[in-house]
């Protein structure tokens, strides 16, 4: 007969440590991303308004570029 496997044995210990640390790094990447997302939002969206309006990628990235300006500045004061 076959010895039992011990439940908890150190590589299954170390794998589930590194599945945790893995697990919450992954959690703290996806909120950083979806914050980011979220931050540009309106000014992609007004710049996919000036793109549709103009044909300018250029003013598209003015656009842009003043909303994102004024997103800083708001959320800083």
């Amino acid at each position: 007969m076959a010895a039992p496997i011990p439940l908890l044995s150190f590589p299954l210990l170390f794998e589930l440590i590194a599945l945790l640390f893995l697990v919450v790094i992954g959690i703290i990447i996806i909120i950083v991303v979806a914050k980011v997302l979220l931050f540009f939002l309106p000014a992609a969206i007004i710049a996919l308004v000036v793109w549709f309006l103009s044909g300018s990628l250029f003013w598209s990235g003015v656009a842009f570029l003043i909303i994102a300006f004024i997103s800083v500045v708001k959320r800083k004061q």
